[in-house]
């Protein structure tokens, strides 16, 4: 699965790597949470533009009795998203790219839970593959959402976690966010494992369990935690 994931980029940068705009200056968030507001991308189906929006993570079926489903729904398996009730419409109509920079996983050592960071190794931010709902409550409240698509872990997660988000290769963006496009087939293509080889990875902290942290320490490497301060200069 994906739980905790960090976007700490410019407005310039997201902008000209997911070909929107305009885009906000955004806090940096090294730590995002589920049910948190994440940045996302998706395609106006009547102007066909690519269109900057911050969802609600979790996704809240519009048939839902309550918004409280979304916190169950933060992520969607590739392989059955097409058939499940929450998802399949979604993901014939609205999909989206969730950005992100890194994210985090959990191997349990003895006992206990260590979080590793992931990111690409030339340290570039990168959309995951998402998809959004509107929702609207019996008090008229609307509510948009979002989820993130998961698939069978690379040879770098492998150790780690048996999953792992889908990142999208830049070049596969427009036809994950074209609404026209809407063949199962087609689209499962995208959804695979990123090559291991354009990624890195390593342990953090336990700060980052805890969501209330959000700082910079969150993705310091433990190697360089721990060290002396005369090695860390």
């Amino acid at each position: 699965m994906c739980g905790r994931f960090t976007l700490n980029q410019s407005a310039a940068r997201l902008s000209q790597v997911f070909q929107v705009e305009p885009v906000p200056d955004l806090a940096a968030e090294y730590n995002t949470a589920p049910t948190q507001m994440v940045a996302t991308v998706l395609q106006n189906p009547e102007s066909e533009k690519r269109e900057f929006k911050q969802l609600r993570w979790g996704l809240i079926p519009s048939w839902a009795k309550d918004a409280g489903m979304g916190a169950k729904l933060i992520n969607a398996r590739a392989e059955t998203v097409a058939e499940k009730p929450a998802f399949r419409s979604a993901f014939k109509h609205r999909r989206c790219l969730v950005l992100a920079d890194g994210f985090y996983e959990w191997q349990r050592q003895q006992g206990k839970k260590q979080p590793f960071y992931f990111r690409l190794q030339d340290g570039q931010p990168f959309g995951f593959a998402g998809l959004w709902e509107k929702w609207q409550s019996p008090a008229n409240e609307e509510i948009i959402s979002c989820t993130i698509l998961t698939t069978a872990a690379n040879e770098l997660l492998q150790p780690i976690h048996e999953r792992m988000p889908v990142i999208l290769e830049p070049q596969d963006y427009d036809l994950w966010l074209d609404s026209q496009v809407q063949t199962p087939q087609t689209l499962q293509q995208l959804l695979r494992p990123y090559p291991a080889s354009a990624m890195t990875a390593y342990p953090v902290s336990t700060l980052v369990n805890n969501s209330r942290h959000n700082s910079a320490e969150c993705i310091i490497p433990l190697s360089e935690k721990n060290a002396p301060a005369n090695q860390l200069n």
